[in-house]
């Protein structure tokens, strides 16, 4: 299923921070959007407006794991917020392991580190769903 979708929207979840980015299977890259400093129903009607914007076939999310692969707090809510999106969005939600997203933005110099770890979020996606 996940090889028809083209265009995607992915998270960066954070308690605090969203990381957002776009991206197209055509191209197999993905460009960081923004970070929503919002919480609750307000973050979600900014995730709506990005929606309306993008049009996305589906949602990526990145879950994070701890460097042994066993879950912790954040994974289990960023798994919950997967669910959300699902369920208020009515678009697929698929996950991506990123551990290690936000360093390696940060490392690149990104200036904006949530949207650019959702942009490395996005095209681990399409390297394991070509």
């Amino acid at each position: 299923m996940s090889g028809t979708l083209q265009s995607l929207l992915a998270f960066d979840y954070g308690i605090k921070r969203l990381g957002v980015a776009t991206g197209s299977r055509f191209s197999g890259n993905a460009e960081p959007l923004k970070s929503i400093h919002l919480e609750g129903d307000a973050r979600f009607e900014a995730i709506a407006r990005l929606i309306k914007e993008w049009q996305p076939e589906g949602l990526v999310i990145g879950v994070p794991f701890h460097p042994d692969g066993a879950e912790h707090e954040i994974t289990l809510r960023a798994r919950r917020f997967g669910r959300q999106l699902k369920g208020r969005f009515r678009l697929p939600v698929f996950e991506v392991d990123e551990r290690y997203t936000s360093v390696e933005a940060e490392s690149m110099g990104a200036r904006d580190i949530d949207s650019a770890a959702a942009a490395l979020i996005l095209e681990q996606f399409f390297r394991e769903h070509p």
